[in-house]
């Protein structure tokens, strides 16, 4: 099917494997879905982001060019330009998710400006019509107006969809982070490869991706890596760290160490917060304010700290070798904590880079 349907394109003698995939990455971030894309052979030749903080990362570590610009800046005449006359054309994003956080839902924020983004990316679906598709995003989004208002767009161009809140811990990625995840096509059905139909041999575990970094102090870094950073603790929360088991919660700790919020009926809700990762089983969400031992399960395993940005970085999937900032640059928590807990997960990259391919017959 896949190949009737290429033979309908110009130059139709072509074969299959001589039309060149080439993808254009919107609200790339820190580069993570394009990392993925790449390492299965895809060509990037762009990443889009309005976060100026994303060209460092994004360039250092990926082929692709960084185009600082707002999506609803981006023409469709802009957009094919950067396609650079690619037969086969992929479109990829993640828009910014910040509606349907957890923060916004308990304050009664609505931010609906970020919504428009889902609305700005399909308008360059319509306008442009790539041959292939795929969104990321938070599970939340699939019950929300502007998403079925996303499909309907897709189904009224005739492409062929699939869609599902996927469970990334299945696919190798060693956290407990669900997302959605959207593949589309116009040359013919599509759906994500299961686990079994890639090289994934067993579950991760937060040992196989941070076990053999050095061990650092809260507060210290890594001489040979200023990502492997770790955030400073009170003498309050070291002692706190000391008292908690990993998977434990805070209700293990002395009454002496109970925060006051740990005593109201709503703090009770919260078990996982001040809490430690096990060795041997996956890690929480990684979020953006992962390097924070009071922000959720974020204390490490065995050493007396949070986990620190490099550990953050591996727990996402990134390369070890991943470069985030310059040598003569500062680390900032909040800039570094907000690129790693925003980005795609790498090998979730490479799972829908590898479906991309197989479904291309390549």
């Amino acid at each position: 099917m896949i190949i009737n349907c290429l033979q309908n394109h110009k130059n139709s003698q072509k074969q299959v494997d001589s039309y060149k995939l080439t993808a254009v990455d919107l609200f790339c971030g820190a580069g993570g879905l394009t990392c993925g894309l790449e390492k299965t052979g895809i060509n990037v030749t762009f990443g889009i982001d309005i976060d100026p903080e994303c060209q460092y990362p994004y360039e250092t570590n990926n082929k692709a060019i960084f185009l600082n610009k707002d999506i609803k800046q981006i023409s469709s005449k802009k957009l094919l330009d950067l396609f650079d006359n690619s037969e086969l054309k992929l479109l990829a994003g993640c828009a910014p998710c910040q509606p349907f956080s957890t923060y916004s839902r308990k304050s009664g924020q609505k931010d609906t400006t970020k919504w428009v983004l889902v609305s700005e990316f399909s308008r360059l679906v319509h306008e442009v019509k790539p041959e292939l598709i795929t969104m990321e995003n938070v599970p939340q989004l699939i019950n929300h107006k502007v998403f079925r208002n996303f499909l309907n767009q897709l189904e009224y161009d005739q492409y062929h969809l699939w869609y599902n809140t996927v469970e990334c811990s299945r696919y190798g990625v060693p956290q407990t982070r669900k997302r959605l995840v959207l593949i589309a096509s116009l040359l013919g059905e599509i759906k994500l490869l299961p686990p079994e139909a890639l090289p994934i041999t067993k579950p991760a575990t937060v040992r196989e991706y941070i076990g053999s970094l050095a061990p650092i102090a809260a507060g210290s870094s890594d001489a040979n890596d200023p990502l492997h950073k770790a955030s400073s603790l009170s003498e309050l929360n070291l002692r706190r760290i000391r008292a908690s088991k990993p998977g434990g919660t805070w209700r293990d700790w002395p009454s002496e160490l109970l925060a006051e919020c740990h005593t109201k009926m709503s703090g009770k809700t919260y078990p996982s917060v001040y809490g430690r990762m096990e060795w041997d089983a996956l890690a929480p969400t990684i979020t953006t304010q992962c390097f924070g031992y009071g922000n959720g399960r974020f204390g490490h395993p065995a050493q007396n700290r949070a986990i620190s940005l490099r550990e953050a970085a591996l727990l996402q999937t990134f390369p070890d070798n991943y470069q985030f900032v310059s040598s003569d640059s500062k680390v900032s928590f909040h800039t570094l904590g907000r690129l790693i807990g925003n980005a795609v997960p790498v090998r979730l990259g490479e799972v829908i880079g590898h479906t991309l391919q197989h479904h291309l017959g390549l």
